[in-house]
């Protein structure tokens, strides 16, 4: 395992141990709390039983109202707060969460392998069990990218976090037909293979050395908290603007291509364009599931419907806007084409449609 090393000095290493420590602690307090009390408890009841539940185009809730016979105007602002309120819970665990790694990764006298294979494991191995979406994950991935870890640790999380989790992966072998389940496995497979490559030419950050006080403990402590909330303030500061410029981004591009303008027949260019609008769209944790089961059992043909599954809420636009100025606007790039080919999977989809439940209604927000 190779990366920035970190000299700390004899007569600071309990400082050290002590600020490792409160860092660590944060980290796991503010990890066991979301996960406990939000996220997979919230995943289990939406996706529990037979009925799938949704409210908006871009959201499981609706905080206002949106209907066909607004003026567009009005329809992109409201889904795009609808949007932000469905996030809001995914959205600050990202932040605090972030916030967190980037306190503590400096402090670490390793955070990389030197095989690129062995560091995009590394990011499965941390993205399975984050549970957010495709958008929550993206201030987690720039604070990994900032505290040192390299460019294939981030990717794979961000990738592996909405793509892999093992609730979702579930409730996609329950609902849909085994050829398309097995399918929707296999594309992120293919696509954190494609990490090293995707990653190839860029060169992490080393990370910012954190000199460390041997006072006792209390100093330590205080500084390791006055940084958290230093990092906090500069993630938020880097990352909320950008939130809202992707939820007015993805309402417009929702409200203006609403999903009954999906033709009737397959054609490679619908395949293709289904696959950017999926790809694009900044959607929350597991929607992409509830969309393709309701298009599904509406009559879409299955190629576009299984085209969404794979593409939507994998890699948004607001994981561009963050990887791109953080990281390279090239590996942005790479990883949202490689997520729009991988989409074009859906063309060879097969399988019958199953019989389920579908209930249009609010439901708790799983952003």
């Amino acid at each position: 395992m190779a990366g920035a090393s970190l000299d700390v000095p004899v007569s600071s290493r309990n400082g050290a141990r002590v600020s490792i420590t409160i860092a660590v602690l944060l980290a796991l307090g503010i990890g066991s709390y979301f996960w406990v009390d939000s996220r997979y408890p919230s995943l289990l009841k939406k996706h529990s039983g037979t009925s799938i539940k949704t409210s908006g185009v871009l959201s499981f809730d609706a905080k206002m109202p949106v209907s066909a016979d607004m003026p567009l105007a009005a329809r992109i602002e409201r889904t795009s707060v609808n949007w932000m309120w469905t996030n809001r819970v995914g959205m600050t665990f990202g932040l605090f969460f972030g916030a967190a790694l980037l306190t503590l990764l400096p402090m670490l006298p390793r955070r990389r392998f030197q095989s690129a294979a062995a560091n995009t494991a590394l990011g499965v191995v941390s993205g399975v069990p984050l549970g957010v979406c495709a958008n929550c994950v993206a201030p987690i991935g720039q604070s990994l990218f900032q505290g040192g870890a390299s460019e294939a640790t981030v990717i794979a999380t961000m990738i592996s976090s909405p793509m892999l989790n093992v609730v979702v992966l579930t409730t996609v072998f329950a609902l849909f037909p085994p050829g398309v389940a097995v399918l929707r496995l296999i594309v992120p497979l293919l696509l954190v293979a494609m990490v090293p490559w995707l990653t190839r030419s860029e060169q992490s950050l080393s990370g910012a050395v954190c000199e460390m006080k041997s006072d006792g403990w209390l100093i330590p402590a205080s500084d390791t908290f006055r940084l958290y909330l230093k990092n906090l303030a500069r993630l938020a500061a880097t990352t909320i603007p950008f939130m809202i410029l992707a939820a007015l981004l993805g309402a417009i591009v929702a409200e203006m291509v609403p999903a009954r303008v999906i033709p009737g027949h397959v054609t490679l260019l619908g395949i293709v364009l289904v696959a950017l609008a999926g790809t694009f769209l900044p959607v929350p944790m597991a929607f992409e599931v509830a969309a393709a089961f309701i298009l599904m059992a509406r009559g879409v043909p299955l190629p576009y419907v299984v085209t969404l599954l794979c593409t939507l809420g994998a890699f948004s636009i607001y994981s561009v806007l963050i990887v791109g100025p953080a990281m390279s606007w090239r590996t942005a790039a790479r990883v949202f084409g490689g997520r729009d080919g991988d989409g074009h999977s859906g063309w060879r989809g097969d399988g019958s449609v199953p019989t389920h439940t579908l209930v249009w209604a609010p439901s708790r927000s799983v952003g």
